[in-house]
């Protein structure tokens, strides 16, 4: 099945302090977004990539997508998450049957972890990577900060990208209207009811957000 990748690359990175989006900036000399797109290009199952920059830096996202021939589009993404990756979808072929989406701020995505999922898009329509949480999680009230509840750890896993749908599902999950923030795009499929099953993911595939993350990031290369 045509599988196509929209790399969400939109974020301010305000807490990095930088000066540049996120995904333009430098990890060991490259920008960050290039350590991901260099993983889909060299993928054999990756026919396709769509890139969602920051607005106003569209012409710095073009220059770099250059390097990469399964890059078909780089276009501006909009004020929410969910809002940019509609943009993406706007640019997915139309003969395209499977979506990934990617967060481009995980730089540490390898192969294994694409083969694993879409294995998995084979006997299910959404699928998502991610990894068993390792620490005791509270569930507390939000005004009074009160422990309400421990979940058992068990249960709980740490939801990462790539998360994969097939692509009229995730056409469908977009469409409808949500006013709160959707943190990634399985939420928005378990929304309307869909089933999204979890696949391992790799302790590695952290998400680039902080300084701190940063260091560990230039730490994991050497």
């Amino acid at each position: 099945m045509k599988t196509e990748v929209i790399v969400v690359a939109a974020g301010a990175g305000r807490r990095l302090n930088a000066k540049v989006p996120k995904a333009l900036v430098l990890l060991k000399g490259k920008p960050l977004l290039s350590y991901c797109l260099k993983i889909f290009e060299a993928h054999a199952g990756i026919d396709g990539v769509v890139i969602v920059g920051a607005a106003g830096y569209i012409p710095q996202f073009v220059r770099m997508a250059k390097a990469f021939k399964k890059v078909r589009a780089v276009v501006a993404g909009g004020a929410r998450r969910a809002d940019s990756v509609k943009c993406g979808l706007k640019e997915i072929s139309r003969d395209t049957k499977i979506v990934l989406v990617h967060d481009a701020a995980r730089p540490f995505i390898d192969r294994a972890m694409i083969d694993r999922l879409m294995a998995v898009l084979k006997e299910n329509k959404a699928a998502i990577v991610g990894v068993p949480v390792k620490f005791t999680v509270k569930k507390v009230e939000l005004k009074t900060l009160n422990i309400k509840e421990t979940p058992a750890r068990d249960l709980l896993w740490e939801a990462q990208t790539p998360q994969g749908f097939h692509k009229d599902v995730l056409v469908k999950a977009h469409a409808g209207k949500f006013t709160d923030e959707a943190t990634d795009d399985a939420i928005l499929v378990e929304r309307m009811g869909g089933r999204v099953k979890m696949v391992m993911g790799n302790y590695r595939n952290i998400k680039i957000t902080t300084t701190e993350d940063i260091i560990l990031a230039r730490q994991l290369l050497a």
